[in-house]
């Protein structure tokens, strides 16, 4: 019995650590609310709707989120273990409504904001008027490259 425990222990550390050896490390990151203003308000006031503010926990989560897509090379709204959506906005103290775009490439802000108004669902979210709040964040694919992936998160 103690030995098919240990056995069983020793083979979870080894399928952890190997879970761990498929990370990637990505570059840097950060909050883009700031750059993001004068493309948010353009969308918004051009399709009759007012101004967004940036959230400081609305910033947070997205980077979170970036980061996380980032050191696992793919896009998603879930974390590793499972962490939803709904879990990562509860966790950073936003309540009520809220919706995240998220995307990947070498592109400017001006592309990244023109791919997600020509995407449905995403110009849907951007153009939600329950939302008076954003954050916007990227982390880059690794040290010095230009590819990003990018958490835009809308909130009320």
């Amino acid at each position: 019995m103690k030995t098919k425990f240990f056995g069983g222990a020793a083979l979870c550390a080894l399928l952890f650590l190997a879970a761990c050896q498929t990370a990637r490390a990505p570059g840097d990151g950060a909050g883009a609310s700031s750059s993001a203003y004068s493309y948010l308000a353009e969308i918004r006031s051009a399709n009759g709707l007012g101004t967004m503010v940036a959230d400081s926990r609305l910033e947070k989560a997205a980077l979170q989120q970036a980061g996380y897509m980032a050191r696992s090379g793919r896009m998603s709204h879930t974390t590793g273990w499972g962490k939803d959506f709904a879990a990562r906005m509860k966790d950073n103290g936003v309540e009520g409504a809220a919706a995240e775009n998220v995307a990947h490439g070498g592109m400017d802000m001006a592309k990244l904001f023109s791919m997600w108004m020509n995407s449905q669902g995403h110009r849907r979210n951007m153009l939600d008027a329950r939302f008076s709040r954003y954050g916007l964040a990227y982390v880059r694919d690794e040290a010095g490259s230009d590819r990003k992936y990018w958490a835009l998160v809308l909130g009320r």
